[in-house]
């Protein structure tokens, strides 16, 4: 089976993951395409240390890609539709031990809202 990957884009045009990727260095811009890249080609065969499940009932389906250069760290959450298409819904780079609760709520909002428009 292949594997589509989309970018989650808000009703106004916005196109939060893809901001996100723009805002990076360009090597872990690079680093990130690349982990992007082996989601799609191994679809949910792909495990840690590149993806972990969210943890939380209210964030069942939704993973985050775990991306990795040097000492930087950046995560980019996504969820499956469909099948057989993943929707990055947004990134944030990591600096703590704990993922930001107001970055699991935004991407929360996104897989609702995308979900929404799109049934």
């Amino acid at each position: 089976m292949s594997w589509e990957v989309e970018y989650y884009q808000k009703e106004n045009g916005d196109i939060p993951v893809l901001d996100f990727l723009l805002t990076l260095n360009p090597k872990m811009r690079a680093k990130a395409y690349s982990e992007i890249e082996l989601l799609q080609r191994h679809g949910p065969h792909l495990r840690e240390p590149y993806v972990k499940p969210i943890r939380g009932e209210e964030y069942k389906g939704m993973f985050e890609l775990r991306v990795k250069f040097a000492s930087d760290i950046t995560r980019i959450f996504y969820f499956v539709f469909r099948k057989n298409t993943f929707v990055l819904l947004n990134g944030f780079i990591k600096k703590s031990y704990n993922t930001p609760q107001r970055e699991l709520n935004r991407a929360k909002r996104y897989k609702d809202d995308y979900e929404m428009r799109c049934e």
